[in-house]
């Protein structure tokens, strides 16, 4: 029995290399899901950047912030030792003014004790505190007594010099009198405060 091809030797050719290349065929739709998981990593990855950028920024300026407090700390520090350092200096100022106040009256209040005194009338104790001045001595009579505390009286440093005890002692073969009293000091009055050169006195001339 004879066959005869009836179809034209091209066409099969041409089908056949169809079918043998598979990138021919119809390529498929990608899947939405994978891009939309895609694009949420992408989102997260951005936002951590960005978190991180803000991180590192927050971090620089607390270490700026603690170093600038040190700092601050340090002067502070500084500025209450310079303080405590003036207040002592201060203090220490003070304390040489009035000593040196008080080495003056002490010394005016010794030199009128001492250039007021009778002759036979000596002193054995004088003290000075707030209250004024407290002297005990010896003298060989009263007179001798009621003279200094004349005397005292005159002297522009003391006021109110009052005999608070006087009592007759024995040393051997002679007598004397043992005597104590007090007196108030004066106050030394403060200069007036000068007047400034080319002041006009009274009313407006």
């Amino acid at each position: 029995m004879i066959r005869i091809n009836l179809l034209k030797p091209e066409t099969k050719e041409i089908r056949e290399a169809a079918a043998a290349a598979p990138e021919a065929r119809p390529k498929k739709a990608p899947n939405i899901g994978n891009l939309i998981f895609l694009l949420l990593i992408l989102v997260l990855i951005g936002f951590y950047w960005m978190q991180k950028r803000s991180f590192d920024k927050e971090t620089r300026l607390l270490e700026n912030a603690r170093f600038e407090k040190a700092q601050l700390a340090y002067v502070t520090a500084r500025l209450e030792a310079v303080n405590r350092q003036k207040a002592d200096l201060e203090r220490k100022i003070n304390l040489i003014n009035s000593l040196k106040a008080e080495q003056d009256l002490a010394v005016r209040i010794l030199y009128t004790l001492s250039s007021n005194l009778p002759d036979w009338v000596w002193l054995t104790e004088a003290t000075y505190d707030a209250k004024g001045v407290q002297v005990k001595g010896k003298a060989i009579s009263n007179n001798l007594i009621a003279d200094y505390i004349g005397n005292l009286e005159k002297s522009p440093v003391f006021r109110n010099v009052n005999l608070v005890s006087s009592q007759a002692r024995k040393a051997q073969k002679s007598e004397y009198l043992e005597f104590a009293m007090n007196m108030s000091i004066e106050k030394a009055e403060e200069p007036a405060p000068a007047e400034k050169p080319g002041a006009k006195k009274g009313g407006v001339q």
